[in-house]
């Protein structure tokens, strides 16, 4: 199994910058990609970001392309998502995603094995 916690999350002014950070744990090794995905009440989750761990290959929605960044220090099995310009449209639950395999694609969550808990972020003007 593989656990997920994110961290970083809070509240920021638009046009401001946050970094959050999703700490993989366990079995690590069955990580083939991770993800970020969001969701807002009243919304449906949707994808943000995704990093392939053979090769770095990164994936980004076309609403935080250009503004928010996803990498992973291996070292330390922790996947970061540097966001910013941040606007009141980035406000939601930010969730971390681990896949175990690469056979599906990595912008759609049902990729994904394992979740985190969330984190909020609040971008407010």
């Amino acid at each position: 199994q593989v656990q997920l916690v994110e961290s970083g999350g809070g509240s920021v002014q638009a046009g401001d910058s946050l970094r959050l950070s999703c700490a993989a744990s366990g079995r690590t090794a069955s990580i083939t990609a991770t993800g970020w995905f969001r969701q807002a009440p009243g919304k449906e989750r949707e994808f943000v970001a995704a990093i392939r761990w053979s090769g770095g290959t990164t994936y980004y929605a076309d609403s935080v392309k250009g503004r928010f960044t996803i990498s992973r220090d291996n070292a330390e099995n922790t996947v970061y998502l540097q966001m910013g310009s941040l606007n009141p449209e980035d406000t939601a639950v930010y969730y971390c995603a681990a896949s175990r395999d690469g056979q599906y694609r990595v912008t759609r969550g049902y990729a994904y094995d394992y979740w985190g808990q969330g984190t909020q972020v609040t971008v407010f003007t």
